[in-house]
């Protein structure tokens, strides 16, 4: 593979300035392009140590217009990306709609450091790098231009750059021991690089390789690359086409009997028996949590359901029972102007907890599949394909030792309109009432069907969904402390044996 950037390629200072004076006005001009458009670039500098990675990204600063591109580099996690997802870091660095992102290595550094130094397997390595195909497919979906350089020198050609660097005192500083333990492996390192790209190399996301032999060559081509991806993704953007849907072969036809239908709603508990559970399980799962604190072991409840359907009084009797310093509850609106520059998933991965720490979400990610899908904010292309998505992303969470509860809360149209007619009748309860959840009870029969295919579509093992009878009050509040109850134990109870086994080896 890579012996196709081996042909030592030049290019003449006199020609480099002259394409260089041609290129810097263009890169400005499709800048301010994008500026307007919903197209957030996304540029990954990979490549062999010494290539001049670092020297590339400098001329991009300068040839583009410094207040629309932002560098991000991922050297050593800090406490605060350790204790989550590795994505997390990735999700924060993401450049909003119309502005441009360079990342330095991005989510390729760690398995490409991991897979030659510490021996991953073959199979370890792939399933990364199908999870990376996914993740950029994502971002590809919405709209986002992923542009991959991969920069390469010889061995020879590496081995003379890296002697330079140790004989020059201005650049010995950039002889980091990390640097010289990888030129030490150039062939596995090579090899490794070489099935990373051959596995990621897509349509929506393709790896080009750069050959950094010469300094001029490498960074006029750099530009010139940039330069046609941008301008083309501009031209396709402004040319008008019919939108072609996704295909719609594994979409849930509309159904006249739901999940929902079977929920029985008569469940009660009466008053009695509900104060005295009500505080017994509060004890409990006030210690499990704190627990889980010293433990280590994240936890993140969303609650969903139908307007008045008691989300929030089972939410009060949970915060109620914890430290407040433990948790951080989030209601979630319609999302700023900041979030809509961004993937719809961008807002919620800013939110995951700490390790040991709980996030509680009032409405979350699934707006995408409910209200946007049948209030028609998100095409039939964008909510489809956000179930695939939304389980990678509770995925990820479950396997950076997070415990994911979903809740959905259903209540009868019959109980609905009285809790709705109460709202409107009590003073202190009137704010929870709009004109929009009046208009919600019109399209009851469409949005059963939304919920019944989130929950056939988004109910894993590692993050279930539980359907919560909210007829009664009290009996939903207890029910819900049951499970969270259950849940904690167990969750716990499996990461006390991950320990042994990890204090074992």
């Amino acid at each position: 593979m890579f012996e196709t950037v081996e042909l030592g390629k030049k290019i003449g200072k006199s020609e480099y300035n002259e394409r260089v004076e041609a290129v810097r006005p263009e890169l400005l001009r499709v800048q301010r392009e994008l500026e307007n458009s919903n197209c957030p670039v996304v540029i990954i500098v990979a490549g062999v140590d010494a290539a001049g990675k670092g020297s590339v990204v400098n001329c991009l600063n300068e040839w583009f217009d410094t207040r629309g591109i932002e560098t991000r580099v991922f050297w050593d996690e800090t406490d605060e990306e350790k204790e989550r997802p590795r994505y997390w870091r990735f999700w924060r660095a993401l450049p909003p709609r119309g502005k441009i992102g360079v990342l330095f290595g991005g989510w390729y550094q760690y398995p490409l450091n991991e897979c030659y130094t510490r021996g991953i397997t073959d199979m370890s390595f792939d399933l990364e790098m199908d999870r990376i195909r996914r993740y950029e497919q994502m971002l590809a979906r919405d709209n986002a231009l992923i542009i991959k350089l991969w920069y390469h020198l010889p061995e020879e050609e590496q081995r003379h750059r890296l002697e330079e660097l140790k004989r020059d005192d201005r650049s010995r500083w950039k002889m980091t021991p990390k640097l010289s333990k990888h030129a030490a492996h150039y062939l596995a390192y090579t090899q490794t690089a070489e099935r990373m790209i051959r596995l990621t190399d897509t349509g929506s996301a393709p790896w080009t390789m750069i050959e950094a032999t010469d300094t001029r060559y490498r960074d006029l081509t750099t530009a010139e690359h940039i330069l046609h991806a941008v301008q083309t993704r501009l031209d396709r953007m402004n040319r008008p086409s019919a939108t072609v849907p996704e295909s719609e072969e594994n979409s849930t036809p509309p159904n006249t009997e739901t999940l929902l239908d079977h929920v029985d709603l008569s469940q009660v508990l009466e008053k009695q028996a509900y104060k005295k559970q009500l505080a017994k399980l509060q004890n409990q799962v006030n210690e499990l949590v704190w627990e889980a604190y010293n433990r280590k072991l994240s936890t993140v409840l969303v609650f969903e359901g139908a307007d008045a359907a008691g989300k929030g009084g089972s939410i009060r009797r949970i915060t109620n029972a914890i430290d407040a310093r433990l948790y951080r509850a989030i209601s979630v609106a319609a999302p700023t102007d900041e979030e809509r520059a961004h993937h719809y998933l961008w807002r919620f991965w800013r939110a995951i907890p700490r390790a040991g720490y709980a996030s509680i979400y009032d409405r979350s990610w699934y707006g995408r599949v409910l209200v946007e899908r049948v209030e028609g904010f998100a095409t039939d292309n964008e909510w489809r394909r956000s179930y695939n998505e939304i389980n990678e992303f509770e995925e990820q969470l479950a396997e950076s030792n997070t415990l994911v509860l979903k809740f959905w809360f259903q209540i009868d149209q019959d109980e609905q309109l009285l809790r709705f007619k109460l709202r409107e009748q009590t003073p202190r309860k009137q704010h929870k009432i709009t004109e929009e959840d009046w208009r919600n009870r019109e399209k009851w029969n469409e949005y059963e069907s939304a919920i019944n295919e989130m929950i056939a579509r988004t109910s894993t093992s590692y993050a279930p969904w539980h359907i919560i009878p909210g007829n009664d009050k009290k009996f939903a509040r207890v029910e819900t402390l049951k499970i969270l109850k259950k849940a904690l134990k167990e969750a716990l109870k499996s990461h006390e044996k991950l320990e042994v086994k990890a204090a074992e080896k």
